[in-house]
């Protein structure tokens, strides 16, 4: 045990395994990147990180252990995060819809109408990282079992866990970021940069659709 860590090599593999897990926080960096460039993905990517830092936060404090004790706070949080997730994407299918039309109706370089959310994809991304179960079951159920209890220093300990867990994120975000951003070179003047969209937005509702159906224990 080193720096009050029980088992480190468990704990990064673990981490690569959840974080390679496509989920909607990735899904969302890449299509802001996919839509308007790496400058905005890696803002939409800042968000996901002050999103788990503050989840970590919490995890460390004890607080986030409240969706244990309260079960119905759990749920509230789940069926929030879920109607979020859904709203995003009914907005890229229509923006998908739009740009298909658009498409057809006009020259390949008319530019398409973005979503409302899409001026902001920092602040979007952080509630979606903050209203994501998955995200707070893995902080307060996978990330301080790795804590030793006895340790005298154990925010040392979640210092190290958490900048794994960063470091693991920002590899795999700046890897959808530019390969989103190279597809978007690839598409920009065909209608499936429409379909697309529409796809991603689609698979927004599916993720809000199971997260709203899954148990909460």
């Amino acid at each position: 045990m080193h720096y009050g860590i029980t088992d480190l090599a468990t704990f990064v593999l673990g981490t690569i395994f959840i974080v390679l897990v496509p989920g909607p926080n990735s899904m969302y960096v890449m299509t802001v990147a996919s839509r308007q460039g790496i400058a905005a993905g890696y803002r939409g990517a800042c968000g996901i990180f002050l999103g788990d830092l503050i989840l970590m936060v919490l995890a460390a404090t004890g607080v986030a252990s409240l969706f244990k004790a309260n079960p119905a706070l759990f749920v509230v949080l789940k069926y929030a995060g879920a109607a979020y997730l859904v709203y995003l994407g009914l907005n890229l299918v229509r923006a998908g819809i739009r740009r298909w039309r658009g498409a057809a109706q006009a020259a390949p370089e008319t530019p398409a109408t973005p979503p409302p959310e899409a001026a902001r994809p920092f602040q979007v991304a952080l509630l979606i990282s903050l209203l994501n179960p998955k995200a707070i079951l893995f902080y307060v159920s996978f990330f301080i079992q790795f804590v030793s209890p006895g340790y005298a220093h154990p925010a040392l300990s979640f210092l190290i866990l958490g900048t794994i867990v960063q470091i693991c994120s920002a590899v795999y975000l700046s890897a959808l970021i530019f390969g989103g951003s190279y597809l978007a070179e690839t598409f920009r003047r065909r209608r499936l940069a429409a379909g697309a969209t529409g796809g991603i937005g689609g698979l927004f509702i599916g993720f809000g659709l199971k997260l709203a159906d899954a148990g909460v224990g």
